[in-house]
């Protein structure tokens, strides 16, 4: 018996459905979330690498869709580097509901619900030293032994880069789509098409690209410094054919504010329309 060769990313046509091949781009079945669980979009927030902002965007969308009036959850998938509770000024542990079938999101103080690996740890600067299927497995726990009740938007906070958590979380839940954080670095842009192509080959919409630290606001003279030199993003975004939905500036303030887990208090504006996006997929 002839085996099915695995498909080159030329070759491949992206439909399962007709191919027999085993390879990791194949699309199981989506598993489903606690049976008590009701959640309408899940938007995945990624980067190709660390250090570009992230979790601060994901915790900003999660701030912005609760003001507009949404239930909104966050689900950190970045068990290596859990910073969301940070955030959000959240601690463990997490409860478990009356019944013992579900464990229970931890509040921020607008009524987000939060759910991390710190909020399962005794310490929460403990190291999570754990091979890549007991990660990728902690993550599928968060979406089906969480109960995550009437969420309007389920954002999740992916770590960096191509591997494994990702892959598990395109393959696992059903992501509605994703958003992309990039610098203003060109070498940056070139690790944002590694993480672009790998939604596309997982079959997950992209929304669009937000560039973090884009700039400085000199406090003399308002002038905009390009502390990174100048930007990539908008080619990178044509390359993809994706829109740029936000170009964050260095913001003291805000980093105050995250560090204090005050993240809830910072001003959104500058991601009006990267909500507004997500907004739409209501």
């Amino acid at each position: 018996m002839s085996e099915t060769a695995t498909p080159t990313p030329e070759t491949c046509a992206h439909d399962c459905s007709a191919c027999g091949a085993d390879c990791p781009s194949r699309a199981p079945q989506k598993e489903p979330p606690h049976p008590k669980s009701r959640v309408k979009k899940v938007i995945a927030v990624v980067s190709g690498k660390g250090g570009v902002g992230k979790s601060m965007t994901c915790a900003l969308l999660a701030v912005a869709m609760r003001r507009a009036g949404f239930r909104v959850g966050v689900l950190d998938a970045d068990i290596t580097g859990p910073s969301i509770p940070r955030l959000f000024g959240v601690h463990g542990p997490a409860a478990g509901t009356p019944e013992g079938d579900a464990i229970l999101p931890v509040e921020s103080r607008t009524g987000i619900g939060v759910m991390s690996i710190n909020l399962l740890l005794e310490d929460e600067q403990a190291p999570v030293v754990w091979r890549g299927p007991v990660i990728a497995g902690a993550v599928k726990q968060f979406w089906q032994e969480v109960l995550w009740q009437d969420i309007d938007f389920l954002f999740v906070d992916m770590p960096p880069g191509t591997g494994d958590v990702p892959l598990t979380v395109f393959q696992t839940l059903p992501v509605d789509s994703i958003l992309v954080v990039s610098s203003p670095q060109e070498l940056v842009g070139m690790i944002v098409g590694k993480a672009v192509q790998m939604a596309r080959m997982m079959n997950v919409p992209v929304l669009g690209i937000v560039e973090n630290m884009s700039y400085a606001v000199c406090p003399h003279c308002g002038e905009h410094i390009a502390v990174f030199g100048e930007s990539h993003v908008e080619e990178t975004a044509a390359r993809y054919g994706l829109p740029v939905l936000a170009r964050l500036p260095i913001d003291p303030e805000l980093a105050r504010a995250a560090d204090a887990g005050l993240v809830e208090t910072a001003d959104g504006a500058p991601l009006a329309d990267a909500a507004a996006a997500v907004r739409a997929l209501l």
